[in-house]
């Protein structure tokens, strides 16, 4: 542990980092209503929005990482920050749809240069036996980021509608400037116990397309394909369930923001003290299945509910479920592989992001024609990938002892 602790200024840094990007990420989500009807746009054009971001991201992320290997990490870094910042001041200053696109892909470039070099870094100054608690640290800050975004965005629209996003490209530079100054640009490398290189398949290095041909050969591919369709049923819910409460029942946006705030603390809770004992009590498998099928059916209830209270109850078990169904497919990924615990964890990115593409135009364009459509289709793709899981059973969804 005398590594990490050397290292703590700089995994506060990442963490401010990657903690300030997600903040960006979930602050429009409140927003989002009042930008529809502020700019005449449709639900289709908002689920394109949100998959531009993904597919920006999805498409940056290999070169991204492998720019970090050769410039270094804190350049790419801190270019991630200023290109993140910019795109968070250009949304706020748009008044075209074109250029909120435009500012939604730099978006997604910005988190693909910060993030892979980000985690990179961590990589670097720690040995196998910190790694684990060290990326669980980082990707606490993410995980909080992305909780208290909504509520940040929620609360500032009331200083007015462009605010959270000026307020985001602020934080922005700021971690931009105290990551120039403050993150050594040259870290004493963790010396790891094992050699991981030495088990390096190679496949990590092939382009994005031909890694993800192969998967389809893995063992742990029926995993990957649990990983796509679950992302693709919580961005389609995701996407408009801001658009859903604001047009059904007017909801504001600090509503929104309360709610998806709160639901997301609680679930962020549950998995911080409870998840570990629910593995070691019921198993991946059991998790799994049981999450699937509890966010497909509270997804569909959402549009038979009537009061705030009750809407606010089926919110937060759909961020139970899927907060639970999240970690137990990356815990799972990681048990089916020995060898290649970087390339299979870039596989399930990779697949999460294209259900996170997917998701949202789809959702987008069922949203103009019935705003209760995307939910059923949603939580119906859900409860079949549940059946499917079953059917499957513990042969495809079972780490091998």
């Amino acid at each position: 542990m005398a590594l990490m602790l050397r290292h703590r200024g700089a995994l506060l840094i990442l963490m401010l980092n990657i903690f300030i990007l997600f903040v960006g990420v979930g602050l429009v989500i409140p927003i989002m209503p009042s930008y529809m009807e502020f700019l005449h746009i449709d639900g289709t054009t908002v689920g394109l929005m949100v998959a531009a971001f993904s597919l920006s991201q999805f498409l940056f992320s290999p070169f991204a990482g492998r720019l970090s290997d050769r410039v270094g990490r804190k350049p790419i870094i801190i270019a991630g920050l200023l290109v993140f910042a910019l795109s968070e001041w250009m949304f706020g200053a748009s008044n075209t749809v074109f250029f909120l696109f435009f500012a939604r892909v730099l978006g997604g470039i910005g988190a693909a240069l910060s993030m892979p070099a980000i985690f990179a870094y961590v990589a670097d100054i720690t040995t196998d036996e910190e790694r684990g608690k060290a990326m669980g640290i980082v990707t606490a800050a993410l995980t909080t980021g992305f909780i208290i975004g909504p509520g940040i965005g929620g609360y500032l629209s009331q200083l007015g509608l462009r605010a959270p996003f000026y307020g985001a490209a602020i934080a922005g530079l700021i971690a931009a400037f105290i990551t120039i100054i403050f993150l050594p640009k040259k870290v004493e490398l963790a010396k790891s116990d094992t050699v991981e290189a030495s088990h390096s398949t190679g496949k990590e290095f092939l382009p994005l397309w031909k890694q993800l041909l192969l998967s389809v050969k893995e063992p742990y591919f029926f995993s990957l394909i649990i990983v796509f369709i679950a992302a693709f049923g919580l961005a389609n819910y995701e996407t408009v369930f801001a658009l859903y409460v604001d047009h059904k029942f007017g909801f504001t946006a600090e509503d929104i923001a309360l709610m998806i705030t709160l639901g997301s603390i609680a679930g962020a809770v549950i998995q911080a003290t409870l998840f570990g004992k629910l593995l070691d009590w019921f198993g991946e498998f059991k998790i799994i299945v049981f999450s699937l099928v509890l966010t497909g059916v509270f997804v569909i209830l959402l549009t038979f509910t009537k009061t705030y209270w009750i809407i606010f109850a089926v919110t937060f078990i759909v961020f139970l479920g899927s907060d639970l169904l999240r970690p137990a497919l990356g815990t799972l990924l990681s048990k089916m592989t020995k060898d290649e615990q970087g390339y299979v964890q870039g596989l399930n990115s990779s697949y999460t992001s294209l259900g996170n593409i997917v998701g949202p135009i789809l959702a987008g364009f069922l949203f103009d024609y019935n705003i209760d459509v995307p939910f059923y289709v949603g939580g119906l793709v859900m409860i079949l990938c549940f059946g499917i899981a079953l059917l499957a059973g513990k042969k495809y969804l079972t780490a091998p002892k």
